[in-house]
């Protein structure tokens, strides 16, 4: 029986994008000298995020099919996100992707409008996304209920499985991350923006984009082979550094910057592309480190524009996606640009955890973090 094109093309994605994984030849090198960075709950979490969003796909393909159609039949007027934190930049991600592809404006709600301010919004005919790992936080509770009274139709990504939130929700996804019990969440976050990619394929019925999303568990596993050991090396000694991005990238980097906070006590700031020359860039001093996440998109140009007037600066520039002068390349697995976002992160992960080791910090333990933070 001859092939699909849909199975051929599969196929190719896999084999062009995700090679089989192998060891990084400083990154490896780094982790033999620093045995400790291969002994941290983020290492073993991250590293697991392929096997956790197959698990994922696989356990809810009937249920991202049903919702999928019941979101073309409710065509929701716009979406409404509620989230916090490594979550928070799930949403944004799931703004730029809804946005782009399923034409819908999104916004994300302020917790604290139903939590602290009580006021009632008009939400009828929207669709609310809600996302957490631990669907505990008492002011993410209060804005979902607030959605749900107002008239929204509430789908919450949640990974603990009988927890408030999916009590609440009207539909719920499991992450399907199982256990994350280093502070900084990592698996979950990627199971996140997989889960949001996934239902907006369904709901958009994009092929491309669900072929890509077949695709995204091996190339994951690819990523997590990737060699950023000289970006560790260079943020060592670091005090600050920017992250950017832009578009679909931007919750990318926004969790990238999370994570150096959390993980290394770098103070790291995340900032669009299209922002960081209108101010910020007047921090920018020789030797000045910059990360930046560029999915080969119609963002990328001005993204190459920006990195290389930050190294006329006197930037020193890691990149990975675009390049260009003055820049130092990090190596990417090639995908549709909805899914290299989700991989440059998982390159990113472990990268940080070994940058965490090398500054003398415990990435699963950051001082003054819990897992689940109850704002109120």
């Amino acid at each position: 029986m001859a092939r699909t094109d849909a199975g051929s093309l599969l196929d190719t994605i896999v084999a062009n994008a995700a090679p089989a994984p192998q060891e990084p030849p400083l990154m490896f090198e780094l982790e033999m000298a620093t045995p400790a960075a291969r002994r941290t709950k983020m290492y073993a979490e991250a590293g697991d995020a392929g096997a956790r969003v197959d698990a994922q796909y696989k356990a809810n393909r009937d249920r991202y099919a049903e919702l999928g159609a019941r979101l073309r039949k409710l065509a929701p007027r716009f979406v409404i996100t509620c989230a916090r934190g490594s979550s928070d930049h799930a949403a944004v991600y799931a703004k730029y992707l809804i946005e782009t592809r399923a034409r819908r404006a999104v916004s994300s709600t302020g917790p604290s409008i139903s939590s602290l301010y009580k006021t009632a919004l008009d939400a009828s005919g929207a669709l609310c996304i809600a996302i957490s790992q631990s669907g505990k936080s008492p002011d993410l509770l209060a804005s979902v209920e607030a959605m749900k009274r107002a008239g929204a139709l509430v789908i919450a990504f949640v990974n603990a499985e009988g927890s408030p939130l999916e009590s609440l929700a009207d539909e719920t996804v499991p992450l399907c991350a199982g256990p994350e019990k280093s502070v900084a969440a990592t698996k979950s976050y990627l199971a996140s923006l997989a889960g949001v990619a996934r239902l907006t394929a369904e709901w958009t019925q994009d092929k491309t984009l669900s072929l890509a999303l077949d695709a995204l568990p091996a190339q994951l596993e690819a990523a997590w082979g990737l060699d950023w050991s000289e970006a560790a090396l260079a943020l060592e000694k670091a005090q600050s550094c920017f992250v950017l991005g832009r578009g679909i990238g931007y919750g990318a980097a926004r969790e990238a910057a999370l994570k150096l906070k959390e993980t290394c006590s770098l103070h790291a700031e995340a900032y669009s592309a299209a922002e960081v020359l209108h101010g910020p860039a007047a921090l920018v001093r020789a030797g000045f480190p910059v990360i930046a996440l560029s999915q080969a998109d119609a963002t990328r140009a001005s993204m190459q524009d920006a990195l290389e007037t930050l190294s006329g600066y006197g930037a020193r520039v890691f990149s990975a996606g675009a390049n260009g002068s003055g820049m130092t390349a990090l190596p990417t697995v090639a995908a549709d640009p909805a899914v290299e976002p989700m991989l440059m992160v998982q390159s990113f992960y472990r990268m940080a955890n070994m940058l965490s080791v090398l500054r003398g910090y415990d990435p699963d333990h950051p001082p003054h973090l819990s897992k689940v933070t109850e704002t109120v």
